[in-house]
């Protein structure tokens, strides 16, 4: 079987997150949804708006979100939007907030724990494409955050994202905290999750790109994050969602930099490389890939 190929610049600028795009050849059409995380306020990890603007002025993309399931500044959609507009990005790009009016149910076909449905906002029947820019670094609940993660989670409405932490037993936000002892199911549920949000657009309509700078232990979830103690490495890109968030997880786990430690003690101690073992198994891509650098040396 074939290598997926896993495009990598160290480059961290927008020239350089441009050219990892177009060595993508991949031509997102129609109206195009980038879905980032735009970011706990408190929190100062997440993707800068004016690192993005660029790409997301190429691609003429909206910027897309969905309300956390957790009693932060996201969790009503009034407060969501002025959290937005205080990190920056109304001032770059459309924004949606894509459960602001409502959720529905899309189709999983295959998995254990989601019973056969994704709860997503109602607005992503609104976008033909989408890019998942993805800031990766580590997570309190998942061990890191990356592509997969985006997408299950980050594309979930608020109700979706506790159907997923739950590992499908409840779709209410409050009631969800009873169900996180099964690890291992959460993160099974994510690729499940996943494989919803990909069935949906089809694979050809996708494309993913992970930003592996300001790797803090924690995610841009966090209102109070640790702050980074590893180099920033670069900006990594694939059309294989699994291969991408493998590749990264590699990385940091074959690092010399001697910051990694509380890292990967986090992606160890939460068994973080579940949610790719099983959205391979569920046929999402291959953990076998290639890195082919796009710098000059």
């Amino acid at each position: 079987m074939e290598k997926s190929k896993v495009y990598f610049t160290k480059d961290i600028s927008q020239e350089g997150l441009i050219k990892i795009y177009e060595a993508l050849k991949r031509d997102l059409k129609g109206k195009v949804a980038v879905k980032i995380s735009t970011g706990e306020p408190g929190g100062h990890n997440f993707l800068n708006p004016q690192l993005i603007k660029p790409l997301v002025d190429k691609l003429h993309g909206t910027i897309v979100e969905c309300c956390t399931a957790y009693h932060g500044r996201r969790y009503e959609v009034k407060e969501h939007w002025r959290a937005i507009k205080e990190h920056g990005f109304l001032d770059i790009a459309p924004v949606d907030i894509m459960d602001e009016e409502g959720e529905m149910k899309i189709p999983l076909e295959g998995g254990t724990h989601l019973h056969g449905y994704d709860i997503v906002g109602t607005h992503l029947k609104n976008y033909d494409s989408m890019l998942m820019l993805s800031h990766f670094k580590g997570h309190a609940m998942g061990g890191f955050g990356g592509a997969l993660k985006n997408m299950s989670i980050g594309v979930a409405s608020r109700n979706g994202k506790a159907w997923i932490h739950s590992s499908g037993h409840t779709d209410v936000p409050d009631k969800l905290w009873d169900y996180v002892s099964d690890q291992d199911g959460f993160l099974e549920s994510m690729a499940e999750a996943c494989k919803a949000v990909v069935t949906f657009f089809k694979p050809e309509n996708m494309a993913y790109i992970n930003v592996a700078n300001r790797l803090s232990i924690d995610c841009d979830c966090d209102s109070n994050p640790h702050e980074p103690e590893m180099a920033d490495i670069g900006i990594f890109a694939s059309l294989d969602p699994v291969a991408l968030d493998q590749c990264c997880y590699d990385q940091i786990m074959n690092s010399t930099d001697p910051g990694k430690t509380s890292l990967v003690n986090r992606m160890l101690d939460r068994h973080a490389i579940h949610t790719v073992e099983t959205a391979a198994k569920l046929g999402l891509g291959s953990r076998e890939y290639e890195i082919v650098s796009i710098d000059k040396d």
